[in-house]
């Protein structure tokens, strides 16, 4: 849910006109949409690329996740595991897009840990690779962005901890 909608369903809810703070939000989410598009467009093109990198460097730094009993081990566990990175990458740009971690949260993080932590897998090893891919991604943008961009990754991985 962006910052505008979140402000309007509140305001509605307690029947009341919107506030100045909440002007103010609106103004600040209106002034930066574009750069939150272009953050958005740097992901979603560079998104193989970031992937791939992120995956390569993870799998350097944790060999045991592609070890034999690793939960990357063997191709198609591999591939598994670059499906789920690329799926965080993509909840990350819905952030941005929204400017607002809500849709993070509804979309992608009920239950995560639960569910890795069912099957087995390392809640650290996922959250490092949301961390490595903050990195590619970041080395891809201009500071202001890598810092708007920066923050929903940071937020991804922080949640898994």
């Amino acid at each position: 849910m962006s910052i505008v909608t979140k402000s309007i369903v509140n305001a509605d809810a307690e029947a009341r006109y919107l506030s100045p703070g909440e002007l103010d939000r609106i103004k600040a989410f209106v002034t930066t949409g574009a750069q939150r598009l272009r953050i958005a467009q740097i992901l979603t093109e560079g998104r193989e690329r970031i992937v791939k990198e992120a995956g390569n460097q993870l799998f350097q730094k944790r060999p045991d996740v592609v070890s034999p009993g690793g939960n990357a081990y063997g191709e198609e566990m591999t591939a598994t595991c670059l499906r789920d990175m690329d799926y965080y990458l993509r909840l990350v740009t819905y952030g941005v897009v929204a400017g607002d971690v809500t849709p993070i949260e509804e979309i992608g993080l009920v239950g995560v840990t639960e569910m890795y932590r069912s099957l087995g897998t390392s809640i650290e090893a996922v959250a490092e690779s949301v961390r490595l891919m903050k990195s590619v991604a970041t080395g891809l943008m201009s500071g202001d962005d890598a810092a708007e961009a920066g923050a929903y990754f940071d937020y991804v991985a922080g949640a898994m901890q």
